[in-house]
C-alpha cells in the first residue's frame, strides 16, 4: 500500500503540470499552481435547539470524508438567533494530501452527476486568488452516505484552496483536472 498513488494525483503530474506549463510558460515547476487543500463545512443553526442534528451533520461529514471532523463553535452572541457564544453550530474537516485528492475524484466522477438537473458549476465563485467554493444542497449526492440511516438532507460547502495566483490560472487547473464547470458560450 506504501507504493499506492491517487489517481487524480497521476493525472495532475503526467498530464496537468505539462498542459499548464506550456499554457502560462512557467520557467520554474514550483510556479504551477496545485490543489493545496479541500475545506468541507457545515453549518447546523438547528442545532441551537436540538444536538441532534449537529451529530448527523458529523456524521455524514465522516463518512463522505474519511476525516474526523472538527465541531465548530458560535464566535460571538446573537440574541435574534437565540445564540450564545460558545454554542456549537457547525462541523468541518480539511482535507490534504492522499485524502484530499481521492476525495476529488469521487467527489467530480461519482456525486456531480448524481446531482439532478445538472449544468455545470458556475466559473464566477473564485476569490480573485485562485480558491473556488461551491455549496451542495444534498448529502445524498456522496454514495458513501446511506439513504436510509439519514435523519435530514443537508448541505455543506466546499472550497478547493490551490497555490494559483490568479482567477484564471485556478479556473485552468480546476478544468485540466476535469472540474465540472459550465460550457461556455460563445
Amino acid at each position: 500500500m506504501a507504493d499506492y498513488v491517487p489517481r487524480m494525483y497521476k493525472k495532475y503530474k503526467e498530464e496537468v503540470v505539462p498542459y499548464l506549463q506550456k499554457k502560462f510558460g512557467y520557467k520554474n515547476i514550483h510556479q504551477i499552481p496545485r490543489l493545496l487543500k479541500i475545506n468541507i463545512n457545515a453549518g447546523v443553526g438547528e442545532a441551537i435547539q436540538d444536538s441532534k442534528n449537529l451529530e448527523g451533520a458529523v456524521n455524514d461529514l465522516m463518512v463522505i470524508s474519511g476525516r474526523k471532523p472538527i465541531v465548530t463553535t458560535a464566535r460571538k452572541s446573537i440574541s435574534n438567533f437565540k445564540l450564545r457564544k460558545g454554542m456549537k453550530i457547525g462541523a468541518k474537516v480539511t482535507l490534504r494530501r492522499d485524502y484530499m485528492w481521492e476525495f476529488y475524484d469521487r467527489f467530480v466522477s461519482v456525486a456531480v452527476p448524481r446531482i439532478r438537473d445538472f449544468r455545470g458549476y458556475s466559473d464566477k465563485a473564485f476569490d480573485g486568488r485562485g480558491n473556488y467554493s461551491l455549496g451542495i444542497r444534498e448529502q445524498i449526492i456522496f454514495p458513501e452516505i446511506n439513504v436510509d440511516k439519514i435523519d435530514k438532507i443537508r448541505g455543506f460547502d466546499i472550497t478547493f484552496v490551490t497555490s494559483a495566483a490568479t482567477d484564471e490560472e485556478g479556473y485552468e487547473l480546476l478544468k485540466a483536472l476535469g472540474f465540472p464547470f459550465k460550457k461556455q458560450e460563445q
